[in-house]
């Protein structure tokens, strides 16, 4: 992955939180980093606790239905991806996504350099995410990458990694729109951790309505008895057995 850039168009701005949730905001100034951040660093993924209130969770599952939200609709069947549907927001997006973005990145782009430190890659993130939303423009890639997805029974999504270009965060989000066991059952979202000349090591998480999980895009370091080494991650979505389940990802890299 390349330096980041040092100059670079301004990246695309959202005006303040006026959208589905008008007048709130997320939870992230109040949430637990300390222990998120542990968790993170430990296994390559971590539950954020409630990061939406359940209405504006609700506001936003029902964007899902406005294609001029969306600059692109994925059929995952087609692809053989799995099963299901998701969509690609356009910008400017809607100012609560906006806003998770803006304030999740910070959050993280501590533990993202000290990762890459720990694997010996020379790439440093930027302080701010507008700064580093400008780095992949000047790499080409403009289009933005926060998606919201719907699965309905017999629904999966294969394990995958969201690459869009040279130039990528390590973490990102998902964020639970719908209840499960009341809209939906099924459905458990799964990270794999392959290690090398080792067997792979799964962990599966449940979440709650308006719940996030931070888990890492592509790799994480690991300590071993010479020091630190690679593990490449993957996620998925179980299959759904019953009803209706509605998410979003939060990806703070932009795509060619």
């Amino acid at each position: 992955m390349p330096a980041t850039p040092t100059a670079a168009p301004p990246a695309p701005t959202c005006a303040p939180n006026d959208g589905a949730g008008a007048g709130d905001h997320t939870r992230v100034p109040t949430l637990d980093w300390p222990a998120i951040l542990a968790e993170l660093d430990a296994y390559g993924i971590a539950r954020t606790g409630p990061i939406v209130s359940a209405a504006q969770a609700a506001a936003l599952a029902t964007l899902y239905d406005d294609d001029s939200a969306f600059r692109s609709t994925v059929r995952m069947a087609r692809h053989g991806f799995g099963k299901g549907t998701y969509k690609y927001l356009s910008y400017p997006l809607p100012p609560l996504v906006a806003e998770l973005r803006r304030t999740l990145y910070p959050e993280l782009a501590p533990l993202a350099n000290d990762w890459q430190e720990r694997m010996g890659l020379a790439t440093r993130y930027p302080a701010s995410h507008d700064a580093f939303v400008a780095s992949c423009h000047a790499a080409g890639q403009l289009r933005p990458t926060p998606l919201l997805l719907t699965y309905g029974p017999g629904d999966y999504n294969c394990l995958h990694q969201d690459l869009y270009g040279d130039v990528y965060f390590p973490f990102q989000m998902v964020v639970l729109f719908t209840e499960p066991g009341r809209d939906f059952t099924g459905g458990e979202f799964t990270v794999v951790e392959q290690r090398p000349r080792m067997q792979s090591r799964v962990e599966v998480v449940t979440l709650a309505q308006g719940e996030g999980a931070i888990f890492a895009v592509r790799e994480r370091p690991v300590r071993g008895v010479r020091g630190h080494y690679r593990v490449q991650l993957r996620h998925g979505v179980s299959r759904v057995r019953s009803g209706q389940r509605r998410t979003m990802g939060v990806i703070f890299h932009d795509a060619r």
